[in-house]
C-alpha cells in the first residue's frame, strides 16, 4: 500500500466500520467483532506510515478545492503522526472495555453508541493528516457532532443538558473565534497551508495583531478546554465512561491540545511569538487554569468530576509548555499528548469498573476497595502516578521536558506552576490509591462481586502496562516529538 492510499484508508476504515457496525446490530457478538477489527485494521494502516514519516518522508494527497484556492487535502507530519497513532491505538483497548463496561450495565442504544465511535475515528484521522486549516476546520466540526450523540447517551434529563452545554461551547468558541481567526489568517499570508515555521512569519502584522490572532485561536480551539471555556467537559461527564475515555484520552480533548501545538508550529512558528509581547499572556492563563483547575479536582469527591479537573489542568499543561516557544518545552507539549493519553485512559477506565462492579461514583466511598478489585485499583495507582509525574511513569518524561523548557525560557513562573501543580495532582490522586489498599470499607458489601467483568479489566491493565512502558518504546515517541519541532 502506497503512503497516499494509507491516507485514504486511515479515514475511511472507520467511516466503513461505522456502517458495517449499524448493518450487524441484531447480532451483537457480530457487531462488536466489527468494531475490533476495524480498531485493529485502523492501527495496522496508521502504523504503515510510521517509516516513511520517521524517515524525512512528509506523504500527502490531495483531493478536490474547497474554496478556490483552498483544497480538501492532508499531508501526514510528524505530529499528527503522533496523533493519528495514539487515537488509533486506544481505540483497540477502549472497544475492548466497551464491551465489558456496556454488557456489564446493560446499556441501551449500544449500536448507535460503538457506530458514532467510529465516526468519531473517522473525524479525528481526518484532524491528525489536514494539511490546511479549512481541511482541518472541517473535520474538527464533524468530531464535535458526532460525539454529541455520545455525551447524551442516555437520554435523561442531565444528559440532555450536558449535552446542550458540549455543544454549545464546543460550536460556540468555533464560529465565534477560530473561524474568524482562519479567515483573518488567509488574508495575511494568503494561505491556509501548514507550514514548518509558520505561515505568518513573512506577513506584516503589528505585535499587538499578532497577540490579538493568538487569543483568537487559543479561545476558539474549545476542545483544549483553555479557561473559561473549559465548563463543556466536567458537564460530558454524564455520558458513559467509555465515551469519557473517548473524551478525555483518545479524541476530543486531544484534538484541542494537538491543534493548539500544532497552530502554533505551524501557523505562527515559535520564531515569530518569540518577539511579540502581546503573546505573554498565554503562559499566563494556562498557568492559572492549571493550578485553578487542580484546586477544583482536589475539592470535588465524586470520581468521575476530579478527574475531568485533573484533565482540564494537564491540557493546560501541553498549552503552557508550547507558549514557552522553546525546543525542549515543544517537545514536552507533544509528548505530553500521548503520556496524559495512556495516564488518563487508564483512570477513567478503573472509575467504571468501579461503577460497573461496586456502584461507587464518590472518593468518599472508595476505602478498601483496593482489596476485592486489586488489579484496577492497581492499574488505577499506575495511572496516578504518571499524571503526577512519578518515573518510571510515561508522564515523568514528558513533565521532565517541560521543566527543562521552563529553565531554558528562564519562565521561573511557568515552573513555579509545574512545581506547584505537581504537589497538588499528588494530594488529589494518592489519597485515594491510599484509602483503597489501607483503610477499611465504611460499609461492608452486602455481595462481593470482585472486579469488573474481563474484558474491562483486560483494557485497563493493557492501558496501565502501556503507560509504565511508552517510554522505553524504542524512540519513536521522541524522535516524532523533536521532528514536530524541527532539526
Amino acid at each position: 500500500m502506497s503512503p497516499e492510499t494509507a491516507i485514504l484508508a486511515a479515514l475511511a476504515i472507520p467511516a466503513v466500520g461505522a456502517a458495517l457496525i449499524v448493518a450487524c446490530g441484531r447480532v451483537p457478538n457480530l457487531r462488536e467483532s466489527v468494531t475490533l477489527a476495524t480498531a485493529g485494521l485502523l492501527l495496522a494502516t496508521v502504523l504503515a506510515l510510521l517509516p516513511a514519516v520517521l524517515g524525512g518522508a512528509r506523504p500527502a494527497i490531495t483531493l478536490f478545492n474547497l474554496l478556490p484556492g483552498i483544497p480538501l487535502a492532508f499531508r501526514v507530519e510528524p505530529l499528527g503522526m503522533l496523533f493519528a497513532l495514539v487515537a488509533s491505538g486506544l481505540w483497540i483497548v477502549n472497544s475492548l472495555y466497551s464491551i465489558g463496561y456496556m454488557r456489564g450495565n446493560d446499556e441501551h442504544n449500544q449500536t448507535r453508541f460503538y457506530a458514532c465511535f467510529a465516526l468519531a475515528l473517522a473525524a479525528t484521522m481526518g484532524i491528525a493528516f489536514s494539511a490546511n486549516l479549512l481541511t482541518l476546520f472541517g473535520f474538527y466540526e464533524l468530531l464535535t457532532l458526532v460525539t454529541y450523540p455520545l455525551v447524551t447517551h442516555h437520554g435523561d434529563a442531565e444528559a440532555r443538558r450536558g449535552g446542550r452545554i458540549y455543544l454549545g461551547y464546543l460550536l460556540a468558541t468555533s464560529i465565534v473565534f477560530l473561524l474568524p481567526a482562519i479567515v483573518a489568517t488567509w488574508a495575511f499570508a494568503g494561505t491556509l497551508e501548514f507550514r514548518p515555521g509558520g505561515i505568518l512569519g513573512g506577513a506584516a502584522l503589528s505585535n499587538a495583531a499578532l497577540g490579538g490572532l493568538l487569543a483568537l485561536y487559543m479561545f476558539g480551539i474549545g476542545k483544549a478546554a483553555l479557561m473559561p471555556v473549559h465548563r463543556w467537559l466536567p458537564a460530558a461527564m454524564v455520558a458513559p465512561t467509555p465515551v469519557s475515555a473517548l473524551l478525555h484520552a483518545v479524541a476530543v480533548v486531544k484534538a484541542g491540545v494537538f491543534v493548539v501545538v500544532k497552530v502554533i508550529v505551524y501557523v505562527f512558528g515559535p520564531d515569530t511569538l518569540a518577539g511579540v509581547r502581546a503573546a505573554d499572556w498565554l503562559p499566563t492563563v494556562a498557568g492559572f487554569t492549571i493550578l485553578a483547575a487542580s484546586i477544583v479536582a482536589l475539592r470535588a469527591d465524586n470520581l468521575k468530576r476530579r478527574l475531568a479537573y485533573s484533565t482540564v489542568s494537564q491540557l493546560a499543561y501541553v498549552v503552557l509548555a508550547a507558549a514557552l516557544l522553546v525546543p525542549l518545552s515543544l517537545v514536552g507539549a507533544v509528548l505530553h499528548i500521548a503520556t496524559h493519553a495512556v495516564g488518563k485512559i487508564t483512570l477513567f477506565f478503573a472509575a467504571g469498573a468501579i461503577y460497573t462492579a461496586a456502584h461507587k461514583t464518590e472518593v468518599s466511598q472508595l476505602d478498601g476497595i483496593g482489596r476485592r478489585m486489586p488489579w484496577t485499583m492497581g492499574a488505577f495507582a499506575i495511572g496516578a502516578l504518571s499524571l503526577i509525574g512519578i518515573p518510571p511513569a510515561a508522564g515523568f518524561f514528558s513533565k521532565w521536558y517541560m521543566v527543562q523548557g521552563a529553565v531554558a525560557a528562564g519562565h521561573w513562573v511557568a515552573l513555579a506552576v509545574l512545581s506547584a501543580s505537581t504537589l497538588l495532582n499528588a494530594a488529589y490522586f494518592l489519597p485515594i490509591v491510599y484509602g483503597a489498599f489501607f483503610r477499611p470499607e465504611r460499609v461492608a458489601p452486602a455481595h462481593d462481586h470482585g472486579e469488573a467483568p474481563a474484558a474491562a479489566v483486560a483494557a485497563l491493565l493493557v492501558t496501565a502496562a502501556a503507560t509504565l512502558v511508552l517510554p522505553f518504546l524504542g524512540t519513536w515517541p521522541l524522535a516524532l516529538a523533536r521532528a514536530t519541532v524541527g532539526p
